[in-house]
């Protein structure tokens, strides 16, 4: 859209369309897919089994179909198919744990103009908040990252390596992946203590348990035990500034044995910082929610990496709906 289609119409509609997120998030707390699935059920039925007034469910349900997330005739509503299979929780391609996580953001972007007055986080930081919030957050990166795992492991030439430190890697998403593609290949998962229990669940259902290993601590804090072959870091420089980020990648080069492999993974700016659309809306996330995070450009990953030594620097290019990609390095 260039700035002359703009009018009141598309200005207002774009500044309500948190109407259309809300009820969605609303939807999905309530198990409301999980509960209709491919079923026809009246409103009433859906009411009494999500536990919620009847009036009020009749109109969740009705916008649900208004956005062609349900279809409803004169014997009740029945789920698109599509909407089902991710957003219904029996269903392995389910993203709801992502969707419940953009849900807990949604009172600081409601703070976003203190954000930008004060240049200060207005999210309270401290491991995802509670129980609920964590398991959404760590599952919802999880669900993220099955989705493109399968797409941006294979472009990553981990050929004749035999160790791999996931650092900061929660569940564990990338290192079974990596495992799976490289049989010889074991692999560690370096994180917070509090984040075990779901990596351990999640590396022993692919049966991993064998290969791939917890290593409990802080990046920004504690040692990293052991020497590897590749070093992986995949979207956890955006929660820090730079200077903390330049720590994090010494103390990555510093875990690698001569000739190892460091990449980054992350939503990547234009030089120029205004674009693409994702990695600017991000930047915002993070102000709002911690201390100095943000997205960052591929000229300022490139120049982490080169002040600690990494050389043959370059980026590898991924498909990804949220402009996302992977700059590489050896020591």
């Amino acid at each position: 859209m260039t700035h002359t289609d703009w009018n009141p119409g598309t200005l207002l509609e774009l500044s309500g369309g948190y109407w259309k997120i809300c009820a969605l998030h609303a939807a999905v707390e309530l198990d409301v897919f999980t509960v209709i699935g491919e079923q026809r059920l009246s409103a009433d039925a859906v009411a009494d089994k999500i536990h919620a007034d009847k009036r009020a469910t009749a109109m969740l349900l009705n916008a649900m179909t208004a956005l062609r997330l349900l279809e409803k005739n004169e014997d009740g509503y029945t789920g698109v198919p599509g909407a089902v299979r991710f957003l219904s929780r029996i269903s392995p391609d389910y993203i709801g744990y992502m969707i419940k996580h953009h849900h807990h953001l949604v009172e600081s972007w409601s703070r976003l103009d203190e954000a930008v007055r004060t240049g200060k986080s207005v999210r309270a930081r401290a491991s995802h908040g509670s129980d609920e919030e964590r398991e959404s957050f760590l599952m919802g990166m999880f669900n993220n990252a099955m989705t493109l795992a399968p797409r941006l492991v294979p472009k990553v030439d981990l050929s004749g390596r035999k160790s791999l430190l996931d650092l900061g890697g929660g569940p564990g998403t990338y290192a079974i992946q990596f495992c799976l593609n490289y049989p010889d290949l074991k692999a560690v998962v370096y994180d917070l203590p509090a984040t075990r229990p779901f990596a351990e669940k999640t590396i022993a259902a692919y049966g991993m348990t064998d290969r791939i290993g917890f290593q409990a601590g802080s990046y920004l804090t504690d040692p990293v035990a052991g020497r590897y072959d590749v070093v992986w870091l995949s979207h956890i420089l955006h929660g820090e500034g730079p200077a903390d980020c330049h720590n994090i990648v010494r103390k990555a080069v510093d875990a690698l044995m001569p000739g190892g492999m460091i990449l980054i993974h992350e939503f990547i700016l234009n030089d120029d910082m205004s674009g693409p659309l994702f990695p600017t809306l991000f930047s915002l996330n993070m102000l709002t929610g911690t201390p100095s995070g943000q997205a960052y450009s591929q000229r300022q990953l490139t120049d982490m990496l080169a002040g600690c030594g990494v050389k043959d620097i370059h980026r590898i290019f991924i498909e990804s709906p949220n402009d996302s990609g992977v700059v590489v390095g050896v020591v």
